[in-house]
C-alpha cells in the first residue's frame, strides 16, 4: 500500500513530524514524503497525510507565511503554495483514507487549528477520514518542538496505520 503525507514547514518543526511519522508508517507502506510546494499528486495513493503549521488560527495564507518568514528571520521569499492552495486546487479524493496534523502553540486559550481545517477539506473531497484532527506542539511561534513530540508523532502514526490495515483487511470467511 501507498501512504503519501504532504507537508507545508517553514521552520522545519512541521517537516520533523512528517519525517517521524514517515518513519513509522514506512513499516507497513511503501511512504512518500512531499513538499507542498512540489504539487504532489494524490491519485494512486491509499494513505494521504497532509501536516502544516497553524498560522493565525487556521491554514497559512500567503500573508501568514510572509510574516513567518519575517518572523523567522529568513531572507527566502514566502513560499506561494501551502496546504491550504494545495487542498483547493485538488481533485476529487474519493475513497483514499486521509488524516490531518499541524504544529501549533501549546496554550489552551488560542483557538483555531491547521489540521481541524485541513481535516473538513479533505471531508469535504470525499476523503475517509481515519481520526480527529492532531495538534503537535512547539515552544515559540518560531520553534522548537517540546520535548517528546516526536515520539508522540510517531505513536500517533502507528494508531493511523492499523486503522488504514484494520479497514483494507480483507473480512474473513466463516
Amino acid at each position: 500500500m501507498k501512504a503519501l503525507i504532504v507537508y507545508e514547514s517553514m521552520l522545519g518543526t512541521t517537516e520533523a513530524i512528517a519525517r517521524a511519522v514517515a518513519e513509522r508508517l514506512e513499516m507497513s507502506f511503501d511512504v512518500t514524503v512531499a513538499d507542498v510546494r512540489t504539487l504532489p499528486a494524490a491519485g494512486d495513493t491509499d494513505l494521504l497525510i497532509v501536516g502544516a503549521p497553524t498560522h493565525a488560527f487556521s491554514m497559512s495564507r500567503h500573508r501568514t507565511r510572509a510574516d513567518a518568514t519575517w518572523h523567522g528571520r529568513r531572507k527566502a521569499r514566502a513560499p506561494e503554495i501551502g496546504i491550504r492552495e494545495y487542498l483547493d486546487c485538488s481533485p476529487w479524493l474519493t475513497g483514499i483514507h486521509a488524516a490531518a496534523f499541524d504544529t501549533a502553540l501549546r496554550k489552551p486559550s488560542l483557538p483555531g487549528s491547521a489540521a481541524r481545517k485541513a481535516y473538513r477539506r479533505l471531508d469535504g473531497l470525499g476523503c475517509h477520514m481515519l481520526t480527529a484532527a492532531k495538534s503537535f506542539y512547539v515552544t515559540t511561534a518560531t520553534g522548537p518542538l517540546l520535548d517528546g513530540e516526536l515520539e508522540r508523532a510517531r505513536r500517533w502514526a502507528d494508531t493511523v496505520a492499523a486503522t488504514v490495515l484494520a479497514v483494507r483487511r480483507p473480512a474473513s470467511t466463516m
